[in-house]
């Protein structure tokens, strides 16, 4: 054998993926069977690439008890690439410049977004309003109020695009900036009420979704989907809720993720607002307004917004002094010391005060909470008793 018949092996290591081929593999383990954000993570920390743990998964699904696995086609994303395009959709992957940071923080942060609008809107201070779908007149009021007058302060309202509170907060934050967290595919109008509030939020702000494209939502996809309008948010403001609400779900996400939960009080002879009275008697800031949203959060940065409103109140010379926050197992205690000291026969509130030897600033909150809730009554001249 001559030296022209020897064809010397290649001894090049092969090249890496490109980003796009990355993106498109580890699009492709996302939109895997069986592969949840978790496992997502676990693979590409076990395996290095998305390639290297696209070839493990079958290996990995046996060992799980899954017979004859396969990981999603190529043509799969190929289609939802070219819908997408289509839709004129962007595509953010956790890490690239435009992807929320406060989002990035949670465990389970979406590793991709399909976005549509202007992205600019993620990287301002953002509150999340959200609320009943069978929303009261009042109720509806009282988030077109809070949305404008956070919009003029410089906040981005952030909801899920659901019929009522989410509509009347978005359509009052459109001119300022408004973020719509989609349940199904950002392509996908539902429900199909708010298209044209749809197409306004993505020409004037921002709608996004964690789900493939043309996705049509499920009820299982909402409490997903809570988990992002929280993550998003620097707190989350419930404005009307029943007492087992996906409202409540997203005011449970928000206080797991570290986020401030506030509150608008509502009457409770009213079903609507069951949810809403529960966060503030459990300990969220009960909301009269913007301003009192603003002030529970403090400032954000030394460029935090203000809110440009006149006060509702006269000025006061001296600060106000700080509210002392009670834990959940203070306020039940409080609560049960009230309750225990009441009867049906009228008691005067200082009475009561001096009986409870507690400070008048500490009682008066948990008076207001239990009377909300129908536990007491309150009589002309102050007089405090339990409802017969």
């Amino acid at each position: 054998m001559t030296d022209k018949d020897f064809t010397p092996s290649s001894t090049h290591p092969p090249l890496p993926p490109t980003p796009e081929d990355d993106q498109f593999a580890r699009l492709r383990l996302l939109r895997s069977r069986r592969v949840g954000i978790a496992t997502y993570n676990r693979l590409l920390a076990e395996h290095g690439t998305a390639q290297n743990a696209l070839a493990a998964l079958p290996e990995v699904a046996r060992a799980a008890g899954v017979s004859r696995y396969e990981a999603c086609p190529e043509g799969v994303i190929h289609a939802e690439l070219r819908a997408a395009k289509a839709a004129g959709a962007q595509l953010l992957s956790l890490g690239s410049p435009h992807y929320p940071s406060a989002l990035s923080e949670l465990d389970d942060a979406p590793p991709f977004l399909w976005v549509m609008g202007d992205v600019t809107v993620l990287n301002r201070p953002m509150i999340a309003l959200v609320g009943a779908r069978n929303a009261s007149s009042l109720g509806t009021r009282m988030a077109r109020t809070l949305a404008h007058e956070l919009g003029e302060a410089g906040f981005v309202v952030v909801s899920g695009l659901a019929r009522g509170i989410d509509t009347a907060a978005h359509l009052a934050a459109v001119p300022f900036g408004t973020v719509a967290v989609q349940a199904g595919g950002v392509d996908v109008m539902y429900p199909a009420e708010n298209t044209e509030l749809a197409h306004t939020i993505a020409a004037q702000g921002l709608r996004l979704s964690e789900q493939p494209m043309g996705l049509q939502p499920m009820a299982r996809h909402f409490p997903k989907r809570n988990r992002i309008i929280s993550g998003l948010s620097r707190a989350t403001v419930v404005v009307e809720a029943a007492a087992k609400s996906g409202s409540l779900i997203t005011a449970r996400d928000a206080l797991d993720q570290g986020r401030d939960v506030l509150a608008v009080p509502g009457h409770p002879f009213d079903a609507r607002a069951a949810g809403a009275n529960m966060l503030i008697r459990d300990g969220a800031t009960l909301v009269r307004s913007a301003a009192d949203i603003i002030e529970a959060l403090g400032p954000l940065s030394e460029e935090a917004p203000q809110l440009p409103l006149e006060p509702r109140t006269p000025a006061r010379i001296a600060p106000k002094p700080s509210k002392p926050k009670r834990s959940l197992r203070e306020t039940a205690g409080l609560h049960l010391s009230i309750l225990s000291r009441l009867g049906p026969s009228p008691v005067a509130e200082d009475q009561l005060i001096r009986d409870l030897q507690a400070a008048p600033a500490t009682v008066a909150p948990a008076l207001v909470e239990l009377e909300m809730e129908g536990q007491i009554m309150r009589s002309p001249g102050g007089l405090l008793s339990r409802p017969n």
